[in-house]
């Protein structure tokens, strides 16, 4: 569990690095916005598929 859980952290921190240096994660092209009036709608589905395709590699090679 301990393992995991420090995994998961190197993973976020790593996450936040690469958007500190300017990848746009979260503002792919394919992810869905939808603005009027006042309000706006944000439906990060290309951002998601990348994500879990990630995670399930890095998981995949932390299991062997």
């Amino acid at each position: 569990m301990g393992r995991s859980l420090v995994v998961v952290g190197l993973i976020i921190a790593g996450i936040g690095a690469l958007m500190m240096l300017g990848v746009p994660l979260g503002r792919l092209p394919g992810d869905i916005v939808v603005s009027r009036g006042r309000g706006t709608f944000y439906f990060p589905i290309v951002t998601s598929i990348v994500l879990s395709i990630l995670l399930t590699v890095l998981m995949s090679l932390f299991r062997r």
